[in-house]
């Protein structure tokens, strides 16, 4: 028998073979990942992140990061009532837009204002609410607020309310941030002098 004549592989072979050869090295890297944090005396939990600003990835928590946000607290409510208001301080480092709000403990949340137009103290609802940069914006009784609708359930001095702001960032997204309020007397009317701040 003649010995086999060794061709060279068509075009098409050579660059799936390639394609292959690549993946390949591909998955020992992804294989080798923790192991080589590890050969480095590094975590990999702890350096994930790191590994990613080094990037140049945006953290997921750039937004919450950005703000400060100063005694959160809701006014209290009697039996029957359907709405009442969250209140607090917001101040943005760098400049954001609050454009929403939501509470498990309400049908409807919504950015409100109170303003006097004509001699009458009118509220009414706006799409959002401009933090700049550096100062503090506050949303209290007779001004801004997050109006809190179609209540659950009655809210007692002392409950906790949880709240999820959605604040949009200098690059235009939108990251949803909890915050955690206290029920107040239905009379309260500003925070507490005593009253430690977050």
């Amino acid at each position: 028998m003649e010995p086999e004549t060794l061709t060279q592989p068509p075009e098409s072979d050579a660059l799936a073979c390639d394609i292959l050869s690549r993946r390949a090295a591909q998955v020992h890297i992804y294989n080798r990942f923790p192991q080589t944090l590890k050969e480095y005396g590094l975590k990999t939990s702890a350096n994930i992140l790191s590994l990613a600003m080094l990037l140049g990835m945006s953290p997921l928590a750039a937004v919450a990061a950005d703000l400060d946000i100063k005694d959160p607290w809701v006014r209290g409510t009697v039996s029957g009532q359907q709405a009442t208001g969250a209140f607090m301080e917001i101040t943005s480092k760098s400049g954001a837009v609050l454009v929403g709000a939501a509470s498990p403990a309400a049908g409807v949340s919504e950015i409100h204002e109170m303003k006097m137009d004509g001699g009458v103290m009118k509220m009414r609802a706006i799409p959002r609410l401009d933090l700049p940069a550096g100062k503090p914006v506050v949303l209290g009784p007779g001004g801004y607020h997050v109006m809190l609708m179609s209540l659950k359930q009655p809210l007692k001095k002392g409950d906790t309310v949880p709240l999820t702001l959605q604040v949009e960032g200098k690059d235009k997204q939108v990251e949803s941030i909890k915050v955690e309020a206290k029920v107040r007397d239905l009379t309260a009317s500003a925070a507490p002098a005593t009253e430690p701040k977050h």
